[in-house]
């Protein structure tokens, strides 16, 4: 007789804390990099962390995951783990974050390409990529707001 391994997947949160936030839902870039700012500090990083806001169907924040830490500039991430940790938070969209320590928040070409891998997969799997917001320096860059986020908006057949 074989055996089949049986497996489980559980969401466990790692921590929590109060904030002082105006909303924790998001209806603006600007709302974005507060709440990621407030809860993260990454304008005092020294390296690059990447990760992504869960929001629900009403925008509202479900929860905060630093997906990756890298180096001083530079972070590898790949669509599997941002959808991951969407998925396990049940995101009907989701916002991508990191920041740059250099202090320049404009996105370089490597960021336009993977968030473009990252918003196809996530049409894929219908859950919305939202935004990119990259943080420097007390500023922040939002993608869509720069028009770079491409959300597989189709032409009509012809």
């Amino acid at each position: 007789m074989e055996r089949i391994n049986f497996y489980s997947v559980k969401q466990v949160k790692e921590k929590s804390g109060l904030y002082h936030l105006n909303s924790k839902k998001i209806s603006s870039p600007e709302d974005a990099n507060q709440i990621i700012q407030t809860v993260l500090d990454l304008n005092n990083e020294a390296v690059e962390k990447f990760g992504i806001l869960t929001l629900d169907s009403r925008n509202v924040v479900a929860g905060i995951h630093v997906l990756a830490i890298g180096t001083l500039n530079a972070v590898l991430i790949h669509p599997r783990e941002v959808f991951k940790a969407a998925i396990l938070n049940n995101a009907a969209s989701i916002v991508l974050f990191h920041n740059h320590p250099s202090g320049d928040p404009m996105p370089s070409e490597e960021d336009i390409e993977i968030t473009q891998r990252i918003v196809e997969a996530g049409n894929l799997m219908m859950i919305e990529v939202l935004d990119h917001i990259i943080t420097g320096d007390g500023k922040y860059c939002s993608m869509a707001e720069q028009g770079l986020l491409n959300r597989g908006q189709s032409e009509p057949e012809k």
